[in-house]
């Protein structure tokens, strides 16, 4: 008996796991280490979501090196909706909806307009990092709540 309970629980959440995966929308979303279209059937585990890659090639680049890609696969977590914004990137205060401009294509806001100012004067590259760094995206994204069915 105990082992059929298992075997439906591991059944249910192997289920579960794959409609959260169909749940992600990847149009207009690019491979995390190439400029190209990310697909489903290509993809990684990375901070409790998936990063999507455009080729088996890429996704072995990203397992040899994930850190090398981090801020393009937290850029993508939020792309896809698997993680939210909760805080600042930059001092991890409360967010000011006033704030908020796109960075690479995703909604971010700040605090206040100092934080604000700071990414939006600075180049691409950097305000990726800014926002996206491991660092900052600690501080502001957390992983986005199930949503009940």
């Amino acid at each position: 008996m105990l082992k059929k309970t298992f075997a439906a629980m591991a059944v249910l959440l192997i289920a579960g796991a794959a409609v959260i995966a169909a749940d992600v929308d990847l149009q207009d979303v690019q491979c995390v280490v190439a400029p190209k279209a990310a697909k489903a059937d290509k993809s990684a585990e990375y901070k409790e979501g998936k990063v999507y890659f455009c080729c088996g090639n890429c996704q072995g680049k990203f397992a040899k090196e994930p850190k090398k890609f981090a801020e393009k696969a937290n850029l993508q977590l939020v792309s896809t909706k698997q993680y939210v914004q909760k805080a600042c990137p930059l001092s991890g205060g409360d967010l000011n909806p006033d704030t908020a401009i796109k960075v690479a294509g995703a909604k971010v806001a700040f605090c206040c307009e100092n934080c604000q100012g700071k990414v939006a004067d600075a180049e691409k590259k950097e305000q990726m990092k800014l926002v996206f760094s491991d660092k900052a995206f600690e501080k502001a994204f957390k992983k986005a709540e199930p949503t009940k069915e």
